[in-house]
């Protein structure tokens, strides 16, 4: 295992939670995760991005890659070199890439004085580190700085950060459920009842039933199925259209999807749609690299499990009584009950991946035998085709 590094992309959030950047993570400094780097910047999927947003890339050398990718990266210094790389290579490459004019990260080091406002155009700060600065330490830093506060584990760190100046932060959060003694989504419940009827392989017409007693979910699935992402050549402007053109296999897909779409006419974000898609559609195409899961009933159990993993926090129910409401497969539910089975598994690995538990995640892939190449490039694919259907719904 050595010898494997992995890379792993964490989305950023903005202040209007919707996405705004990424930051790029291996476990340790080597070749091989330089190597990696090179194939991500490389990729055919990373046009598809939005290139407003900033990708924060780890250095400890000086790439040959990173000349071509000058306005598609953010070079990310650490404040102190790590074990076993050469600090003075390290500052003549930061000095160099100043000269270029790349535009230059910091990650903050609690043993060290942050900078100044304007020496650096993004710090990265740990959520933990930045609430033991003086008072008014990040807004000081945020006039010529843009702040990012990673590690962001609950949702009172996420208001603390945006309060205090942060402009992005990263979504360990979003995973939280509600205190308890909220009470249930109800009007998502309905939906997760209309979609055991699509798992159950319910006539067409009682599905039909459902959406004309319930408008605002059949505006939601005309918006999402005519989304960017779907692309039909003409408008869907029917529920028996969607069922037509798209079939019971690709709608119950988006009605997945739509559980987590704002039913208030998309006048808000709702973050975990995005989140949501990302999972589906990983666990989807990883499913692929697993000997003896590679079948399509597999793969469309996949995208289930992915989907259905965010529904204990979307609707702050435990994971058990959402699932008594669905007649699921049994490797969906074993996989979303107790993480059993190679899928239970690969969920296993995407939820220490979004905590940045990166050892663990590592060790997962590690156990289903999927390349580094093979992981990064379903992480492309899939935060690429998620960002889609966030920007149309």
């Amino acid at each position: 295992m050595a010898d494997l590094e992995y890379l792993f992309i964490h989305p950023l959030m903005g202040t209007d939670d919707t996405s705004s950047g990424f930051i790029v993570e291996a476990v340790t400094y080597g070749e091989m995760k330089d190597n990696m780097l090179q194939i991500l910047m490389q990729h055919a999927e990373f046009s598809g991005f939005d290139h407003r947003h900033p990708w924060f890339l780890p250095m400890h050398c000086q790439p040959n890659w990173l000349e071509s990718t000058h306005e598609h990266c953010t070079p990310t210094f650490p404040a102190q070199a790590p074990t076993g790389i050469d600090e003075n290579a390290l500052n003549a490459l930061e000095a160099s890439l100043r000269q270029k004019k790349f535009k230059l990260a910091l990650r903050a080091s609690p043993s060290q004085k942050l900078p100044g406002s304007g020496a650096w155009e993004y710090v990265l700060i740990t959520a933990s580190h930045a609430r033991t600065l003086p008072a008014h330490s990040l807004p000081g830093l945020s006039p010529k700085t843009t702040i990012v506060v990673t590690d962001v584990h609950n949702h009172a760190d996420r208001e603390w950060a945006t309060s205090n100046s942060a402009q992005m932060t990263t979504t360990e959060f979003l995973l939280n459920r509600h205190p308890p003694g909220k009470k249930a989504d109800l009007t998502r419940l309905k939906l997760v009842q209309l979609l055991a009827l699509i798992v159950a392989d319910a006539d067409t017409s009682s599905i039909e039933e459902v959406f004309r007693q319930e408008p605002k979910l059949a505006y939601s699935l005309l918006r999402l199925v005519n989304s960017a992402a779907n692309a039909p050549r003409s408008p869907i402007s029917s529920f028996s259209q969607a069922i037509n053109l798209l079939g019971r296999r690709q709608l119950q897909r988006w009605l997945q999807l739509l559980v987590f779409a704002d039913q208030n006419t998309g006048q808000h974000v709702n973050p975990l749609l995005q989140k949501a898609a990302t999972r589906g559609r990983l666990m989807e195409l990883l499913a692929q690299e697993i000997e003896g899961v590679q079948t399509p009933e597999w793969q469309d159990a996949a995208f289930m499990i992915g989907t259905f993993s965010l529904l204990d926090v979307l609707l702050n129910m435990s994971i058990k009584e959402i699932l008594q409401h669905l007649p699921l497969a049994s490797i969906v539910h074993e996989a979303l009950a107790d993480h059993s089975g190679p899928l239970g598994q690969l969920l296993k690995m995407i939820t220490a991946t979004e905590s940045r538990d990166l050892t663990t995640a590592r060790n997962q892939l590690f156990k289903l035998s999927i390349a580094p190449e093979k992981h990064l490039n379903a992480q492309l694919i899939a935060l690429n085709w998620a960002a889609q259907i966030s920007r149309q719904t």
